[in-house]
């Protein structure tokens, strides 16, 4: 298997998942409630941690298998599983300053850039 479809697959599937996560979560809720995000951000965060520790020395999986998991069903259940393991990685291998950098700015340009774009809309 291409490891681009793979990916695509596998980024489809977190998707639909994400998606019947939220609305399970928040299916009776008229505004809008950020449980159901929050549930699926963790639970992919934890997803990704568990699938790493597996594959790095437990287990041996296809390099397309690992990028189905990992990027893409990872990636499209949650993105915050890409930025909570690229910190942890900043930070197990010693790189202080660039973790702290990419909390900092990942927070507030996220926040920063809806708080902007609200601003210009409302």
């Amino acid at each position: 298997m291409n490891t681009l479809i793979a990916v695509f697959i596998g980024g489809g599937l977190g998707s639909i998942t994400r998606f019947g996560i939220s609305k399970f979560i928040t299916s009776g809720f008229k505004e809008i409630n950020p449980v159901g995000t929050l549930t699926s951000n963790l639970a992919s965060t934890l997803l990704l941690g568990v699938l790493l520790y597996l594959t790095t020395d437990k287990f041996v999986i296809s390099p397309n298998l690992k990028a189905l998991l990992t990027i893409g069903f990872c990636g499209g259940f949650s993105t915050f599983s890409t930025f909570s393991y690229e910190t942890f990685e900043l930070l197990r291998t010693g790189n202080y300053m660039f973790a702290v950098a990419n909390l900092l700015i990942s927070i507030f340009l996220g926040i920063g850039v809806l708080f902007i774009l609200a601003r210009s809309i409302y």
